[in-house]
């Protein structure tokens, strides 16, 4: 394998030819400096051991928090152990896309449980089989609105600005022309704002509640501001909130989107994580990705089947209206093993815990005089200012374990979920007294 060179230099001028690019350096033109690695710091002939164990001192440099009171659209909560045993199973862990149901009805009943789930949680009709991520998901959501005569976008600024960005790139090889609305007071968006911003082209809004300061955007006026001028209304959504507040389908979206991440899967430095997507049935047809359903096989058994898949993202690419060609199957299971593990109560109880530590862990704040930058409710992440540096802040904390919220323009932004127990948000008072 070590002389197999899969493109030669021809091929490989010929596609940067057609990318309009100098060299394969221009592949990471989106990708921040600082993260780049030019080749790792390896000497040449080492054995498997020597080069394994210097893989793992530069592993052994990555710093895991004891308390974490950041979110910024990835959220840490307690796992319970049966997800991770049901889900490594052999069985599903290499199982890959069932193409053939006749040999794959463990892996499809998975997908169509998750689907149901899914369905359940948002109040929506229905469920594709998952996507790469949240922010794909919002970005497909809006592609999926577009149509004959309303081919732009509206997005919230209160979105998270990584979602926001990844909507433009979709957008943008799509020739799709995207209005963000800034924040209104109290760092949401202002209803009579998003009519200003509606016409007749514009296909979908997308709007995120909580948003990504974390207030709980007034959904109802949004929802009905959207549909009186035509177009869809897309939510971004926290799973884990809809423990305890309206689904999308309760408040009328058309599209539902959301990161799936919290629902049993590690931070993981970033993933693999989940792109949840629900919408009505009225949509259904223009779903990315694949559905699966329930039938009968010739005998009357219960067997389940690929019942919605658009072809053309596999074999007329250039006319699909998406590109998605896989799920997330194994992180969608995982979804499905941790809500089935928490059931109705558990997810409730969950959401629960979150709001009150978030409100207990505001409160301390304040006192402090980490003031709130936000009047209006919040589930479990809210913005504060900070009355020293932000960065000394995280210094001080990191110091004693603790990751502290993100730094923001105007202040910083906390979370606190139900693993934030009261002695951690006290432990992290006590430090931030001593930086004052």
């Amino acid at each position: 394998m070590g002389s197999f060179i899969p493109v030669d230099t021809r091929e490989t001028e010929a596609m940067l030819g057609v990318l309009g690019l100098d060299s394969l350096d221009g592949l990471y033109g989106q990708v921040p400096p600082e993260v780049l690695i030019d080749h790792l710091d390896i000497a040449p002939g080492v054995s498997e051991l020597e080069a394994l164990t210097h893989m793992e001192d530069l592993a052994a440099q990555d710093v895991r928090f004891k308390s974490i009171f950041r979110g910024a659209g990835a959220y840490r909560h307690y796992i319970p152990a049966i997800v991770k045993t049901v889900t490594s199973k052999e069985e599903f862990l290499t199982a890959y896309t069932p193409y053939q149901a006749e040999i794959s009805q463990g892996v499809l009943q998975s997908i169509f449980e998750y689907q149901t789930q899914m369905c359940e949680l948002t109040g929506m009709d229905v469920s594709n089989a998952s996507v790469y991520d949240g922010a794909t998901a919002a970005a497909e959501g809006l592609l999926m609105c577009l149509a004959r005569k309303r081919g732009s976008v509206v997005v919230a600024g209160t979105a998270n600005p990584m979602v926001i960005e990844t909507v433009k790139t979709y957008c943008a090889s799509r020739n799709v022309p995207v209005t963000v609305i800034p924040a209104g007071d109290g760092l949401a968006i202002d209803p009579a704002n998003l009519a200003s911003a509606l016409d007749e082209t514009v296909a979908a809004v997308y709007v995120q509640s909580p948003n990504y300061f974390g207030v709980i955007e007034d959904m109802d006026s949004l929802v009905e501001t959207a549909h009186a001028a035509g177009a869809k209304l897309v939510m971004g959504f926290n799973p884990i909130s809809l423990g305890m507040l309206k689904t999308p389908g309760e408040y009328g979206a058309d599209v539902a989107v959301a990161e799936g991440q919290p629902l049993g899967l590690p931070l993981g430095f970033g993933g693999p994580y989940l792109g949840i997507m629900c919408a009505t049935k009225d949509m259904m047809r223009k779903l990315p990705g694949r559905i699966v359903g329930e039938t009968a096989d010739a005998q009357g058994r219960r067997a389940f089947v690929l019942t919605l898949q658009a072809r053309e993202q596999h074999i007329r690419r250039e006319k699909a209206s998406s590109n998605i060609c896989s799920n997330e199957a194994l992180c969608a299971m995982t979804a499905s093993v941790y809500l089935a593990a928490l059931g109705d109560e558990g997810l409730e109880r969950t959401a629960q815990l979150c709001y009150a530590h978030a409100h207990y862990l505001a409160d301390r704040l304040a006192e402090l005089g980490f003031a709130p930058l936000s009047s209006k409710p919040f589930f479990h992440e809210f913005a504060t200012s900070c009355p020293v540096d932000a960065a000394e802040v995280e210094r001080a904390l990191a110091a004693h374990d603790i990751l502290a919220g993100l730094p923001i323009e105007g202040g910083m932004l906390w979370c606190a979920t139900e693993l934030n127990s009261k002695a951690q948000i006290d432990a992290a008072i006590a430090t931030l007294k001593e930086v004052l």
